[in-house]
């Protein structure tokens, strides 16, 4: 399932909350996935032809403003189900601590 993830399938998801997994710990964390940006139109992001998928990136909020280090975490969603990601934390806005994912 995690191969055939694109853009297109988080997209409709802006807005949604992800769950988070803490290692070793029964807490969860809520992120909200805030973008998801097609990558292949950037310098050096590729064709869509030239790979099994076009590179896009994920941002998410963590509105409790912790700051995790840069790992993989595993997640869950309520339609996508679970799946691992490896976040890394790209700073805070007004709202909360922002993490990134990137698909190549």
């Amino acid at each position: 399932m995690f191969e055939a993830f694109t853009v297109a399938t988080f997209r409709p998801r802006l807005g949604e909350t992800f769950r988070l997994g803490l290692p070793g710990e029964a807490q969860v964390v809520d992120l909200v996935l805030i973008e998801a940006t097609d990558l292949s139109q950037r310098p050096g992001g590729g064709r869509e032809g030239d790979r099994p998928r076009a590179p896009f990136s994920l941002v998410f909020r963590d509105p409790g403003g912790r700051h995790l280090p840069q790992r993989i975490y595993h997640l869950e969603h309520a339609d996508l189900g679970a799946f691992d990601l490896f976040l890394v934390p790209i700073g805070p806005d007004a709202q909360g601590m922002r993490y990134e994912a990137v698909f190549a």
